[in-house]
C-alpha cells in the first residue's frame, strides 16, 4: 500500500497551472531534536499537485495560496518531471483544506461575547422595567392573584426552564466538545482493529452514562486525531454528533 503524508502550512512560491491540475510548492522544519549519533534534520521541500477540480472547491486563488494555511493528504511521487517538480519530494494531493485563519476566529469569538454582553443587558433592563411597572400598578397585580388559574402557566414554564439550561455530562478531563465530522484520522489508525471486547465494554458505559468514558486527544488547529481511536469507534458505531476532547498541547 502506497504510504500516506500529511503536509500543512502555506505555499512557498506562486501557483503553478496546467492542463489538468494544478501545483505549488511547500516546505516543513525537521524535528528539533533527533536520537543520538544521528544528524538532525533540516527544511524538506515539497510540489505538491491537485486536481483543478478538487482545487476550485476550496475557493483558494493565486494570490490567496501564498497567504492561506492548507492540510495536505497525499503520497509521494516521483513520475513528475523535474521542470514540474521543483521541490525534493513530490506529493499527488487527495485531498486539499482550508484551514480557519487565526484572526478571523478571534473575531468571531469577539463578537460572540459581544453579543451575549448585548443579551444579557437587553435581560436585565426587561427585568427593570417589569419591576417598575409592579410598583405603578398595585391594583393589576392584586386582581391576578384572586385567579390561581392565571399564575399557573407562569410557574410550570419556571419549572421547566432550569431543565431546557441543563448541559449533556461530559467525561472527566474534557476541554471541548467538537463535531465527529471535524475529526481527521490518520492513516496509521485506519489500519489498526482495537480491541473488540474493549471497545463493547466502553458502547455499553456509553449506552449506561450518556457519554463517553475519557475525552478524545487532537490537535487543536488541524482537529487530527492523535489518541482515543477506540471511543472515535464507539462514537461513529452509536452515532455522535458531538464528541468531548482534549488538545495534544494539554496533556
Amino acid at each position: 500500500m502506497p504510504h500516506k503524508m500529511t503536509l500543512t502550512g502555506s505555499a512557498t512560491g506562486p501557483l503553478r497551472e496546467y492542463d489538468r491540475y494544478v501545483a505549488f510548492d511547500m516546505r516543513e522544519k525537521g524535528s528539533p531534536s533527533a536520537p543520538k549519533g544521528l544528524k538532525k534534520s533540516t527544511f524538506i521541500s515539497y510540489t505538491v499537485f491537485v486536481a483543478k477540480k478538487a482545487f476550485n472547491k476550496t475557493g483558494l486563488t493565486k494570490k490567496s495560496i501564498m497567504h492561506e494555511k492548507v492540510l495536505i493528504q497525499g503520497e509521494p511521487t516521483l513520475d513528475i518531471p523535474i521542470d514540474e517538480c521543483p521541490g525534493e519530494i513530490g506529493i499527488i494531493c487527495f485531498q486539499i483544506t482550508v484551514l480557519p485563519n487565526k484572526n478571523d476566529k478571534e473575531a468571531n469569538e469577539s463578537k460572540d461575547k459581544k453579543e451575549a454582553k448585548q443579551e444579557v443587558s437587553k435581560a436585565q433592563q426587561e427585568v427593570a422595567a417589569t419591576k417598575q411597572e409592579e410598583k405603578q400598578e398595585p391594583v393589576a397585580k392584586e386582581a391576578k392573584t384572586v385567579h390561581p388559574e392565571v399564575k399557573e402557566t407562569p410557574v410550570q414554564e419556571k419549572k421547566a426552564a432550569p431543565q431546557k439550561k441543563q448541559q449533556p455530562i461530559q467525561p472527566k478531563g474534557t476541554k471541548d466538545v467538537v463535531s465527529f465530522d471535524d475529526i481527521i484520522v490518520p492513516e496509521a489508525f485506519l489500519k489498526t482493529r482495537p480491541n473488540p471486547v474493549k471497545t463493547e465494554e466502553v458502547i455499553e458505559f456509553v449506552k449506561r452514562t450518556g457519554h463517553l468514558d475519557k475525552p478524545l486527544t487532537i490537535e487543536k488547529e488541524t482537529k487530527v486525531l492523535k489518541d482515543g481511536y477506540r471511543r472515535y469507534i464507539v462514537a461513529k458505531t452509536l452515532k455522535m454528533d458531538k464528541v468531548p476532547v482534549v488538545y495534544e498541547y494539554q496533556k
